[in-house]
């Protein structure tokens, strides 16, 4: 029996694996686990399983960087690629060369996963939506210049709102080269300060030709704008990252020009109907002066006015009569109130008792109301009743 190294059998059992016709690109159904991130040599490793068994997957970074959405722990994918076994470990290990989320595609991962991310960062918010102008002067369009939708959109403003003018900026809006031609677009109408309003959009097509308008960069540039915008992406049933961003998105090109500006026939409507209104106004409102008029008219002080003068005069004379009967009578309260006063302050004035032989002695001024004030040669004055007289003290 011969004697083998282990990197003998190693090397035999992958050559074993990678010529067996049966496990060379085949697609295998399972579910990721096991995935941290990127390796750093942008290789993919993780492990497929399902509800019985599992296998160690690596995905090359030459394959992985086609890849439009992140691998996710718990994703159910759909897988491609070959059998083969690392001599190194002796683990076989299944080599993806395509891979996409099961049920979904690859498009449409990755449209979830960057709604997702955008979300988080609040670039979908309500409030940061702005309003549309009413009365817009100057309506930029971002879109293909050529095909029917700049043509249907031109025309729909034209006969809703003659008096706006269209900016349009001709655009790819599929390809390669469409996300970076539409966000520079916008950029630019938007610095320029040049319109009121922006439409951006297409015409309908598949998601892929639809994908421009679901880049990051463009996305993050609706949100960036001063300006208002309207996305209008394909159709009803279609839906971009741009609708989400936008201040308001609608269902095609043609709603996004009716929504941007009044309806002229719309506004004339509205005027009749003002027109009525005030005409209606205005008559109600004659009526009533007429009749505030022919009351005046019928009033006594224009069918009589010497009546009103005398009315007037009687009412003067009978205010004057009721000041003079005040007057009168508070001069009188005030009088008695006078007199009754004087005699209480009669009563206490010094000088009665005076006349009654008393006297006041002062001394520089003072009162003297001791003896012990006073000394030998002191001058005094004696206050009597009908004058002063002035003492020495002895």
């Amino acid at each position: 029996m011969p004697v083998i190294t282990v990197t003998a059998l190693n090397t035999y059992v992958r050559s074993v694996l990678e010529e067996d016709e049966n496990l060379k690109d085949i697609f295998i159904r399972g579910e990721i686990s096991n995935y941290r991130s990127r390796h750093s040599s942008g290789h993919y490793y993780f492990t497929l399983k399902d509800e019985n068994s599992s296998i160690s997957a690596v995905m090359f970074a030459g394959n992985a960087v086609r890849l439009r959405f992140e691998p996710e722990n718990g994703m159910k994918v759909m897988a491609r690629g070959s059998v083969s076994l690392y001599p190194k470990t002796g683990q076989y290990q299944f080599y993806i060369t395509q891979m996409f989320p099961e049920g979904e595609g690859d498009v449409n991962a990755a449209f979830q996963q960057l709604k997702n991310k955008l979300a988080s960062e609040g670039i979908f918010d309500e409030k940061h939506k702005k309003p549309l102008p009413v009365y817009p002067k100057k309506i930029g369009v971002i879109t293909s210049g050529t095909g029917a939708v700049i043509a249907d959109i031109c025309k729909t403003l034209e006969k809703r709102y003659p008096v706006g003018e269209v900016v349009v900026a001709p655009v790819l809006v599929q390809g390669v080269n469409a996300p970076s031609a539409l966000t520079s677009a916008l950029k630019k109408m938007d610095n320029m300060n040049c319109v009121d309003v922006i439409i951006i959009g297409r015409g309908g097509g598949s998601s892929e030709d639809l994908g421009a308008f679901n880049d990051e960069n463009l996305v993050r540039a609706v949100y960036d704008c001063n300006t208002p915008i309207v996305s209008a992406v394909g159709h009803q049933t279609d839906v971009s990252l741009c609708d989400y961003a936008a201040d308001v998105s609608v269902a095609t090109p043609l709603a996004a020009a009716a929504i941007v500006c009044p309806d002229q026939r719309e506004m004339e409507n509205t005027l009749l109907v003002y027109r009525r209104k005030m005409a209606e106004l205005l008559r109600t409102k004659l009526m009533y002066e007429k009749r505030g008029l022919e009351s005046l008219a019928n009033s006594k002080i224009l069918r009589d006015p010497k009546e009103m003068v005398n009315f007037k005069r009687s009412y003067l004379e009978k205010l004057t009569k009721s000041l003079y009967s005040s007057y009168k009578e508070n001069i009188s309260e005030n009088s008695r109130r006078f007199i009754s006063a004087a005699a209480k302050l009669d009563m206490l004035s010094p000088l009665k008792v005076l006349s009654r032989g008393y006297s006041i002695t002062t001394k520089d001024g003072k009162a003297v109301v001791s003896k012990e004030e006073l000394q030998s040669g002191n001058t005094v004055d004696i206050m009597l009743s009908d004058g002063i007289v002035k003492a020495t003290v002895n």
